[in-house]
């Protein structure tokens, strides 16, 4: 026992024991502490033994960012395509279905306007469940509307990112989804609006090659990976070892390429205190 919870064992076997509480019980992966599944929930999924941060879902960030009932989400009906055929283990358009099917979400964007302590803000935040969290033409499409809105009304806009980059099943029509968003950011910055860039864990490839480091304040969650190319990849890239810690959140602001490391209990009164200062 240490602190209320119980380490699990495996067996002589290497296969973890099963117990009654089996589905009841979750154990962190990253400390091996075994506790009842609703502290994690109820701990907004972080582990409550070591303070692991496992993934949050895009709706479970508007209920902990947004004021209650302010939430309205927008471009709701944007379906991605196939425009490439594109074909790999299966075809792009029934991996899109199985996708839907799964998720329960049309892609990997969720979209909309909202109130933060009374201030209006527009927010958007990536679900990675759905294929990686990849930003394919319609993902694109939502964001450059989310920062156009923002431009058009004035208002702060607050993204969060979670993904594994650019789609590769849509080609150049996703990688050109890297130059629209930023152009699109570039209208809500003429506009004297604020972007608030919340990055999670895993936020690579092209869209952290894009827009997701280009806030006016950069935030991120604790030992979250950012950066363009995986650690492996580089690695293998350049025949050299990584320091310690490469590209986790923690090396990223010692090196100066975000602002603050924030624990998920307090993301929402540290961007509230943001608005404060940049809005007003």
């Amino acid at each position: 026992m240490a602190n209320g919870f119980t380490r699990n064992k495996a067996s002589g076997d290497g296969v973890p024991k099963r117990t009654l509480g089996e589905g009841v019980f979750r154990r962190c992966d990253a400390c091996g502490v075994t506790a009842k599944a609703e502290e994690f929930v109820t701990n907004l999924e972080v582990c409550p033994a070591c303070g692991h941060h496992f993934r949050l879902s895009a709706e479970g960030w508007i209920d902990l960012l947004l004021d209650p009932g302010t939430w309205e989400e927008h471009d709701a009906g944007l379906h991605a395509v196939d425009p490439l055929g594109f074909v790999d283990s299966k075809p792009y358009a029934a991996r899109l279905v199985a996708s839907r099917k799964k998720t329960g979400v049309a892609d990997a964007f969720l979209s909309g306007a909202g109130a933060l302590n009374g201030k209006a803000v527009q927010l958007g935040a990536f679900m990675f469940r759905f294929m990686g969290g990849s930003m394919g033409s319609v993902v694109g499409e939502k964001i450059a509307r989310l920062f156009e809105r923002g431009a058009e009304r004035r208002e702060p806009v607050i993204l969060l990112s979670s993904s594994g980059g650019a789609r590769m099943q849509e080609g150049v029509l996703s990688l050109m989804q890297m130059a629209k968003t930023v152009a699109a950011l570039g209208r809500l910055r003429e506009a004297g609006a604020p972007f608030i860039s919340v990055l999670l864990h895993p936020t690579t490839g092209g869209v952290a090659a894009s827009f997701a480091l280009l806030g006016d304040v950069n935030l991120a969650e604790p030992n979250a990976l950012i950066g363009f190319a995986g650690p492996r990849v580089i690695e293998q890239t350049i025949r050299q070892t990584l320091p310690e810690g490469f590209q986790r959140a923690e090396y990223l602001l010692e090196h100066g390429m975000i602002d603050r490391i924030v624990p998920r209990r307090e993301m929402r009164a540290t961007i509230a205190r943001v608005l404060e200062h940049l809005v007003g």
